[in-house]
């Protein structure tokens, strides 16, 4: 299939949103998503953007059942290892269920890849929920490590008031 990847605008933000909520749904946790396209255009396209991100589009005569020519996306941000360095946390790469299995997704993956490679990464890490069989295949097959398996890491979170309670801690030593 035809398609073009391509650096996220501003203007895409709405679009993005829509899929992130798409994604949401598909990984049945749609109750956690708390932005809106205003905080991803702040975040993402403000003075200091807080992540990146790529837009998969198809040609017109492609688009959607839905009309829509902006068909996944990969959202990620910059961080740094103090065992390899540079490194690449993936947040999302998403492809409409309409347009898996043609290519899009594996796109988007190398064109992470090439990003974090042009500013010297040594890495790019990202999570996968347990029951999602065919994404934990599909990045195995390129090569993915499953950290979890292989070293026994655990994705940790502190979150929501989480967050706040241990923030206040430190604001009272």
């Amino acid at each position: 299939m035809n398609f073009k990847i391509r650096a996220a605008t501003k203007e895409d933000c709405k679009e993005i949103h829509r899929m992130i909520m798409e994604l949401a749904i598909y990984e049945k946790m749609l109750d956690q998503v708390t932005i809106s396209h205003e905080d991803l255009e702040r975040d993402g396209f403000g003075q200091n953007p807080f992540f990146e991100c790529l837009v998969a589009e198809v040609p017109e005569e492609h688009k959607s059942k839905e009309g829509r020519t902006a068909v996944g996306y990969a959202l990620y941000a910059w961080a740094y290892s103090t065992w390899n360095g540079r490194s690449i946390d993936l947040e999302d790469l998403y492809v409409m269920q309409e347009f898996r299995g043609k290519g899009i997704g594996k796109g988007l993956l190398r064109k992470v890849a090439e990003e974090g490679k042009k500013k010297q990464c040594q890495r790019m890490q990202f999570t996968v929920l347990d029951w999602n069989k065919s994404a934990r295949e599909f990045y195995a097959a390129k090569g993915a490590v499953d950290l979890t398996e292989s070293e026994g890491r655990h994705v940790i979170s502190f979150h929501g008031q989480n967050l706040d309670n241990l923030a206040n801690e430190a604001a009272k030593d």
